[in-house]
């Protein structure tokens, strides 16, 4: 258990929003505020990967836009599959494998150089951030350390991705606060509509031996949600939700369905949930997780824009 005094700091998580441009109500609901003495209403936005559909210049911009018009003095970002123009290797192989001929200037224009599309962040408000762990003091005097990754399992070639066969070493550090990835665990919020589990179990087990006070992620549109997990006392040796999850001392907080029964006035609205000390189920660092699914493009026709995430949880005091 930490000790006191922490902080109650706010994130704005969103993920897979390729390219769309979301509603401003999103970026701009003042009624989601609890901050009395400062204009912006996150403390830290995350955008957990599928920054664009086809990876194309014009679709980075637009998300570039609208990660500028959110409220929050940090803005941190990793890409996703889709995004393969800046997995530099995947783009190149692309290129020379085309089955015609492309023409360079046209691959210019529409996908722009190699590392162009990273070059993009540059001298704006947003972080890219590098797979590995970051830290951060925050502006309400918290601490915050982030590992990130966009690594998912794929039998295809799109970017960032590894043969489920292979695995993927997330090597997260035991002392981080929140995780990002672009995909799930292999047992939390990862049904796609297939059916099958689609997430990662080395993603998993290396969460289940750090245990976070936060993991968000998307990938996995239809898995949109979140649950707060509480972790049994021993980690086995090969970790998996079946073995061990605590399951009846977790709490899904939201998932899809729960959409549809949203008041109209809500439907633009953000979805928001609280994990501090004074909360109805506060978070206890160390023995829970809260995982949030932030996929913001819907995967039904009834909701086509899944809303984002804004999460209370509390941070130790940076010294």
């Amino acid at each position: 258990m930490d000790s006191t005094p922490n902080i109650k700091t706010r994130f704005f998580i969103i993920s897979d929003t390729h390219g769309i441009n979301i509603p401003s109500e999103y970026t701009q609901d003042a009624n989601c505020t609890q901050y009395a003495d400062c204009a912006q209403y996150a403390d830290v936005a995350i955008h957990c990967g599928d920054l664009t559909t086809e990876s194309k210049i014009h679709e980075f911009k637009s998300t570039i836009q609208l990660l500028e018009r959110i409220h929050a003095p940090l803005k941190l970002v990793i890409p996703g599959n889709h995004d393969f123009t800046i997995d530099t290797p995947i783009f190149q192989k692309k290129v020379a494998e085309a089955h015609t001929p492309l023409d360079p200037a046209l691959v210019r224009k529409e996908y722009g150089d190699y590392e162009e599309a990273r070059s993009l962040f540059h001298n704006t408000s947003i972080i890219f951030l590098e797979e590995g762990t970051h830290h951060f003091t925050l502006q309400n005097g918290a601490s915050l350390t982030v590992y990130a990754s966009p690594y998912t399992p794929s039998l295809g070639d799109w970017g960032f991705q590894y043969h489920p066969n292979q695995g993927h070493d997330f090597d997260i550090p035991p002392n981080v606060d929140v995780v990002i990835t672009h995909g799930p665990p292999k047992g939390i919020m990862d049904y796609a509509n297939s059916g099958q589990r689609t997430g990662c179990p080395g993603l998993f087990g290396a969460v289940a031996r750090a245990r976070p006070r936060m993991h968000c992620f998307g990938h996995i549109h239809e898995g949109w949600g979140a649950k707060l997990v509480a972790w049994r006392d021993k980690v086995s040796e090969n970790p998996s939700h079946l073995t061990d999850i605590d399951n009846g001392g977790s709490a899904v907080i939201g998932k899809l369905s729960d959409l549809a029964r949203r008041h109209e006035r809500d439907r633009n609205r953000c979805y928001l949930t609280s994990h501090c000390a004074d909360d109805p189920k506060p978070l206890h660092s160390g023995s829970q997780t809260l995982f949030v699914n932030a996929a913001v493009e819907g995967s039904t026709d009834h909701c086509p824009v899944q809303p984002p995430w804004l999460v209370d949880i509390e941070l130790s005091k940076a010294t």
